[in-house]
């Protein structure tokens, strides 16, 4: 019976099961249920009298989107969420969302640019013995560094 199933196409308003909905959008049934709980205003799949789940097209649909903002553009999932609730699924499926929105404003994202712009101006501008001079002095601060840590540790554990 398995097999006669697996042959079947189902159309696109059928429910799905956890499987299924698995299959069609190339990911592990965990990472479905995860997302469950982590978007409940998105998804929110029937669940039978014996617990199983069936996904809606809507279900599908926004499994879709947090796959591609997710998976797609590297956005963690609160970003993901945020740029959801601000835009809607529609515009992340059609590709109109603009991530622009969900990043203005980080902190930890301003200092990232920053310093990657700091780093790459220094680098470009250093001769070769200027970068392993500069080099040599990073890792004789690292190493210092873990001096101390390591007399820390050691500290701590007596």
């Amino acid at each position: 019976m398995t097999a006669i199933r697996n042959r079947v196409e189902k159309s696109a308003n059928a429910f799905r099961s956890i499987g299924e909905a698995a299959a069609e959008l190339g990911l592990e049934t965990h990472v479905l249920r995860y997302w469950e709980t982590k978007f409940p205003r998105d998804v929110k799949p029937v669940k039978r009298a014996d617990g199983r789940r069936l996904f809606r097209p809507q279900d599908i649909d926004a499994l879709r989107a947090i796959q591609i903002l997710v998976h797609g553009r590297g956005m963690t999932l609160k970003g993901a969420k945020s740029l959801l609730a601000e835009q809607g699924l529609e515009a992340v499926l059609s590709g109109e969302a603009t991530l622009g929105n969900a990043t203005v404003g980080s902190p930890a994202r301003e200092l990232q640019q920053t310093v990657a712009k700091a780093f790459d101006a220094e680098i470009s501008s250093e001769t070769a013995p200027e970068r392993q001079e500069r080099l040599e002095g990073a890792l004789v601060g690292l190493t210092d560094l873990k001096a101390r840590l390591d007399a820390i540790r050691d500290k701590r554990a007596a």
